[in-house]
C-alpha cells in the first residue's frame, strides 16, 4: 500500500490566463518538498511542463463549449517515491488511443502533440471518464522506485 506524505488541491476556473497561476501553485508545492524530498525537485520541469499541457488542453478543448467559469480540478498527490497529478475537467471524454502518432517532422492538422509530449515526459499516463461524467488525466512520475 502506497502511504501518501502530501496531498495539493487547486481549484481554478477554466481560463488560459489562469495558467500561470497553475504554474505558481506547482512551483510553490515544489519548493516546499526540497528539504524533504527533493526528488521531486529533479522533475519539476518535466512535471510542470506536463501540468501546463494538461491544464491548457482541458480549458482549450475539453471546456471550448463550456463557460468560462466552470472549475478544473488539480489534484498534487505525493508519496515517498512517486507524485501523481490529477486534472479533472468536465468536457465531453476522448480517447487519446484513437490520436495517430505523429511521425518526426510531420505536421497534425488537428493537434494532438499534447497527448504524446505528456508520455514522454511522464512513467503513466492515463484519462479516463468517471462515472460523476468528469474526466481524469492523470500523471505519473516515479521517483525511488518504478512502483508506488
Amino acid at each position: 500500500m502506497v502511504k501518501t506524505v502530501r496531498k495539493e488541491r487547486l481549484k481554478v476556473t477554466s481560463q488560459l490566463d489562469l495558467v500561470f497561476q497553475v504554474q505558481r501553485w506547482f512551483n510553490e508545492v515544489c519548493r516546499s518538498l526540497e528539504d524533504d524530498l527533493g526528488w521531486v525537485v529533479n522533475y519539476r520541469d518535466r512535471l510542470g511542463l506536463a501540468l501546463t499541457e494538461g491544464f491548457t488542453n482541458a480549458v482549450r478543448h475539453a471546456h471550448a463549449h463550456l463557460p468560462p467559469d466552470t472549475a478544473i480540478n488539480i489534484d498534487f498527490d505525493l508519496a515517498n517515491d512517486c507524485v501523481e497529478i490529477r486534472i479533472w475537467d468536465q468536457g465531453n471524454p476522448f480517447n487519446p488511443d484513437l490520436l495517430p502518432e505523429p511521425q518526426p517532422g510531420e505536421l497534425l492538422d488537428n493537434g494532438g502533440y499534447g497527448w504524446f509530449l505528456l508520455r514522454r515526459l511522464a512513467d503513466r499516463v492515463t484519462y479516463q471518464r468517471l462515472q460523476d461524467g468528469r474526466n481524469c488525466l492523470s500523471i505519473v512520475k516515479y521517483g525511488a522506485c518504478s512502483t508506488c
